[in-house]
């Protein structure tokens, strides 16, 4: 059911001594199908009490983490949280700087679909917030988790159990689920020139086409084409560390300046000064996720078929 164990790091790359990261991903059953990215277990031990590694999460869809052992200090901008053992996070377009040490974690990603079986708000109310998950309206219905999910006397598989009781539990269904599925789609595999060809290829109006994507996907369809494509060349460049960005960088930017100005917007620094930066977490799950799932980034998973 998993596929676990995964301690690499890319090259040029190298973690700290003693550092082991191990990340296991559990495929959701299929009456799931489109709606997490994945569940996935993550391991860290770090070789001496009190050390703690920080790292930077891409710009991605929402999450829930539930932290057994360290609880993580994160921030998205000026959204912070501190200490709390469920985390919330919303759609993204901007980098979530954490701070970690040793500890069990267990994540859900949400893919759009996902977010409308699931929550009852807005995503874009929740864009680019991180928060205690048990405080926060959106999020508050997962609290109960934490307890089976932090509990360092359960097994893996009894936790997965747990968790895949309460989604069945939680979900429900949506009628603009295959409005969803097709925007997704398109956001994925399309290479689009304007918001307009959007959605012509969804067969939806513009104005249906920015009703949905705010309500279910986090942002307007203009601001999500832009991270779909930086997520892509920066996906190519974390598993290929080392590769020079021009080489990284998607076609369709226009130029190296243009890919930097975009860099900066969705990262808040410049391509050098990431490539700069070590990746004690990012650069082997990146690489675990690429080899178990097909892709290295939640942004990157297409929907489900259909």
């Amino acid at each position: 059911m998993g596929n676990g164990g995964y301690k690499q790091a890319a090259g040029g790359h190298t973690p700290p001594v003693g550092q082991r990261l191990i990340a296991e991903f559990r495929e959701p059953p299929a009456q799931f199908a489109g709606c997490f990215t994945t569940f996935y277990h993550l391991t860290l031990d770090l070789p001496e009490i009190g050390a703690v590694v920080t790292d930077y999460l891409q710009p991605e869809w929402a999450n829930i983490r539930f932290f057994c052992g360290t609880a993580p200090e994160a921030a998205i901008a000026a959204n912070k949280v501190s200490g709390v053992p469920f985390v919330g996070t919303g759609p993204s377009t901007l980098p979530c700087r954490f701070t970690l040490g040793p500890v069990r974690m267990w994540g859900v990603g949400f893919l759009p679909l996902g977010w409308s079986r699931f929550f009852d708000a807005d995503a874009s109310d929740c864009a680019n917030v991180i928060c205690d998950g048990t405080a926060h309206p959106a999020f508050a219905h997962f609290g109960a988790m934490t307890d089976v999910l932090c509990d360092p006397e359960a097994t893996l598989d009894e936790q997965f159990q747990a968790l895949v009781t309460a989604m069945e539990r939680a979900m429900r269904p949506n009628r603009e689920e295959a409005r969803i599925a097709r925007v997704h789609a398109a956001l994925v595999n399309g290479d689009h020139a304007s918001v307009h060809d959007l959605a012509e290829a969804c067969a939806m109006s513009i104005r249906t086409l920015e009703r949905v994507c705010t309500r279910y996907f986090g942002f307007a369809p203009k601001l999500l084409m832009r991270r779909q494509r930086f997520m892509r060349s920066l996906a190519t460049f974390m598993l290929h560390r080392g590769r020079p960005w021009t080489e990284a960088m998607d076609a369709h930017y226009h130029d190296q300046a243009q890919f930097t100005r975009e860099f900066h917007e969705f990262m808040t620094m410049n391509p050098s000064e990431y490539a700069a930066l070590d990746h004690p977490i990012l650069t082997s799950f990146m690489e675990a996720r690429a080899r178990a799932r097909g892709s290295a980034a939640q942004t990157l998973d297409p929907p489900a078929p259909r």
